[in-house]
């Protein structure tokens, strides 16, 4: 069953993944992580309400990352992250949002921007 405040991180930049689930936890979400998409496949079985991903990793990436993520869990929102986007190099943020993400933010992520989308996509942490 999906948890209104569970939230899956991944992204294979530890510094970057350290630093979003601290956003999310300070703020009162249950935060899981992964370093990237295979390794998310176990956490996406506990049907997280929201998925923060990198699109420029290792294995699937952008549009594919997406894809899988979808097909894992249909009813879990998405919010893509790069630091690629609108570099030409890799996804773009628009080909993130139509492979399917809710939200395309891009690097460095500000933490007001990513914990309003956050609280746009699945409202707020529950206390």
């Amino acid at each position: 069953m999906n948890d209104t405040s569970d939230i899956l991180v991944i992204d294979d930049d530890a510094l970057m993944r350290e630093l979003i689930v601290d956003w999310l936890e300070a703020a009162g979400y249950r935060v899981h992580k992964a370093t990237d998409c295979n390794s998310a496949c176990s956490a996406l079985e506990r049907a997280p309400a929201l998925v923060v991903s990198d699109m420029w990793m290792p294995a699937p990436c952008g549009p594919a990352a997406i894809a899988f993520l979808k097909k894992s869990s249909p009813a879990t929102k998405l919010i893509a992250i790069s630091g690629h986007f609108g570099s030409g190099q890799g996804t773009s943020a628009e080909d993130a949002v139509r492979a399917g993400a809710a939200r395309a933010l891009a690097k460095p992520v500000k933490r007001a921007e990513l914990l309003g989308a956050v609280a746009e996509l699945i409202g707020p942490p529950r206390k």
